[in-house]
């Protein structure tokens, strides 16, 4: 990714996070990544494009805020995992998952949801290879989501229930 494109995707994902999908307007998403009209348009032809490119931009952005330099230990990497997921909802997400808002705004739109189908397989995925728990990659999907829906209302009491549910698979697992 280009500087250009990555100062792009950044101002076009903290406009969406913060003001939805049907908000902005193709002057407020220029404003928010901080180029003209044209440059905008050479990166993100189309406003589908742009929501795109804000979307990849938050994936990189999430797998790296929850997989940099995680615990070796597969208990500790579980603990320390949904500690993060708890600490991205506290300071990224006050209007939910990006990706989730994405698809509900444009519910048929397949492109959107296949990038939340990548980035769900890929958080599973990742999230089972550094917690020893192969194959749970569904169980581990389901608690990192439910921990996101939860968080709102109960912000880490969630984080401890998702805690405790995660160490459930590890016993079963044993």
């Amino acid at each position: 990714m280009t500087d250009t494109m990555h100062k792009i995707a950044a101002g076009l994902e903290r406009a969406f996070a913060t003001h939805g999908f049907a908000e902005p307007s193709v002057e407020d998403l220029r404003d928010a990544a901080g180029v003209s009209l044209r440059t905008l348009y050479k990166y993100a032809p189309s406003r589908a494009d742009m929501v795109l490119a804000a979307l990849e931009h938050r994936h990189g952005r999430y797998l790296s805020h929850l997989f940099d330099e995680l615990p070796d230990a597969p208990e500790a990497a579980l603990d320390a995992l949904l500690d993060r997921v708890g600490t991205w909802m506290a300071t990224e997400t006050s209007h939910g998952c990006l990706f989730h808002g994405a698809v509900a705004a444009e519910p048929g739109n397949e492109r959107l949801r296949g990038v939340l189908s990548r980035h769900n397989a890929e958080v599973a995925r990742r999230a089972a290879d550094a917690t020893g728990l192969a194959g749970r990659e569904t169980e581990l999907l389901v608690i990192m989501e439910g921990l996101t829906q939860a968080w709102a209302l109960h912000r880490d009491a969630a984080v401890e229930c998702a805690k405790r549910l995660g160490m459930s698979l590890r016993k079963q697992d044993a």
